[in-house]
């Protein structure tokens, strides 16, 4: 199984309950669906389609890691910053971070590699997800992010992105530097 949305029933939380979830709550968004995007060049190369001309775009990577001490951290950065792995733990008070399993992604995130965003914290809030956002959000007009599958992309404010995250109770941790 990939990580599109033909198979996002076989999620703990589809991607179309999400959008529902997010219409219930009364979240705007807009939703763009294309070929599915595995990497931060795939979404580079659907971009220009998607966002509104002139809007402060936060267009995003996400890490999901794990550290010594078996804390699992989602990690959603600009897409074009680089990250020391080392310096990001040293930042966290997290030693030893690496990638997480599919496996686990699956367990604590509910969601498949490719597929990682800040949206899966509405499965990883309530397995212990540690949230960490690149402080460039803050300055952002629009999120660009998936929906728990790779072949779709919500735009939402970041007035609505944090709405989200209130509603499945996340505290945005701010990353302001770390390699």
């Amino acid at each position: 199984m990939d990580a599109s949305s033909a198979f996002q029933d076989s999620l703990p939380v589809s991607s179309d309950a999400l959008l529902a979830q997010l219409d219930a709550w009364g979240l705007a968004y807009r939703l763009h669906k294309h070929v599915p995007l595995r990497t931060v060049a795939d979404a580079k190369s659907v971009e220009e389609a998607m966002i509104v001309p002139g809007e402060a775009a936060f267009r995003v990577k996400n890490l999901y890691l794990r550290d010594r001490k078996k804390r699992n951290w989602l990690v959603t950065l600009d897409q074009d910053r680089e990250i020391d792995l080392k310096e990001l733990g040293k930042t966290l008070g997290a030693p030893g971070l690496s990638f997480g399993s599919a496996d686990r992604l699956m367990e604590f995130l509910g969601i498949r590699p490719g597929a990682v965003s800040p949206l899966a914290m509405i499965t990883g809030a309530k397995t212990g997800v540690r949230f960490v956002m690149d402080a460039a959000g803050q300055s952002a007009d629009m999120y660009y992010m998936h929906p728990l599958v790779n072949d779709r992309t919500v735009a939402m404010s970041r007035a609505d992105t944090m709405a989200f995250f209130e509603h499945v109770g996340v505290d945005v941790v701010w990353l302001e530097n770390a390699g």
